[in-house]
């Protein structure tokens, strides 16, 4: 059995849930995999950089915790997301940390993930890497990852700009690896038409944010419950790479989002917080979110969702 059909059979469900900057948090990554899909946060949100040790340790004995309290059930592997951009100073630091313990996968972004590659597959661990562009898919491809992400339009966060039934097609065509897909995933059903469209598995982050566990703040799960997908603007402004921000919180920190200048490029910091902590990402699949829940009842709902959906479609089939 391949690593990646083993990781395929770890899962209660086919969802990864995705690493939010200052969201994603060791509760939530633990509580995902409990609940039987990966659990993932940025290194970046363990703060100062000896915390990332710490972190790892609590997953990983929340996870013991989990085995020991539940005889015969395997909670679902986590992940880290590292950002492999230049202005990332702790990446080496981070690396060796994941090395250390063996990180079961790893998620890259924003750069060549070559150097990451190396290291996981010394141990036997799995690097996916996220794309937006074919231009990207190519050179991940070309460095070894295991699979890939497809961050499509309507992602939260650092997302492109293409539809998934154009992007989907477009790898598949040249690639029969591991496909994750993004983009305004928040239901049972789009998890079953990620699949029916190619991939392997579907990335959930805005779900998440409105989660009992999630490191968000009462007001921001707040919003992502209010809020629709009109609410969501998608612009380069406040990290220089273009990403789905919600208006509102715009708006609260004083900025007109119809009327943003400057930012961009030029205010490109990714390993530091900067003043627009308070600029809130959601994806545009946020008007599908009605409440805030524990993670476990998140995925419950989800699972039988995605097993409705099944049942509707192999119904079509017979007809």
């Amino acid at each position: 059995m391949s690593q990646i059909t083993l990781l395929k059979s770890k899962l209660a469900l086919p969802v990864i849930g995705s690493p939010m900057f200052l969201v994603s948090n060791p509760s939530m990554v633990i509580a995902q995999c409990c609940a039987g899909i990966v659990g993932s946060f940025p290194a970046l949100n363990a703060r100062p950089q000896e915390e990332f040790e710490k972190w790892l340790n609590d997953i990983e004995a929340g996870l013991s915790r989990y085995r020991a309290e539940h005889p015969g059930e395997q909670p679902a592997p986590y992940a880290v997301n590292l950002i492999v951009h230049q202005t990332n100073e702790r990446l080496q630091h981070d690396m060796d940390v994941c090395v250390r313990h063996r990180v079961p996968l790893v998620i890259t972004s924003l750069h060549s993930p070559e150097q990451v590659v190396e290291r996981v597959h010394g141990y036997g661990g799995l690097v996916l890497h996220d794309v937006t562009t074919m231009r990207h898919a190519k050179k991940a491809i070309a460095a070894g990852v295991d699979g890939l992400i497809l961050v499509c339009a309507g992602a939260g966060g650092h997302a492109g700009a293409l539809s998934p039934f154009a992007l989907v097609n477009e790898v598949r065509a040249i690639y029969d690896g591991l496909l994750v897909l993004a983009g305004s995933i928040t239901n049972g059903s789009a998890i079953l038409a990620a699949q029916a469209m190619g991939c392997d598995l579907a990335y959930i982050g805005t779900r998440f944010i409105a989660s009992d566990e999630s490191g968000a703040v009462s007001a921001y799960k707040q919003m992502i419950v209010d809020t629709t997908a009109a609410d969501v603007l998608y612009t380069p402004y406040f990290s220089g790479v273009s990403g789905n921000y919600l208006k509102p919180s715009i708006v609260a920190a004083g900025l007109d989002p119809d009327n943003l200048s400057g930012g961009g490029l030029d205010s490109m910091n990714i390993g530091k917080p900067k003043k627009w902590k308070d600029i809130w990402g959601s994806g545009q699949g946020v008007g599908n979110i009605d409440s805030v829940l524990p993670v476990k009842q998140i995925v419950a709902r989800l699972r039988e969702e995605y097993r409705q959906a099944l049942r509707q479609l192999q119904a079509l089939a017979q007809d």
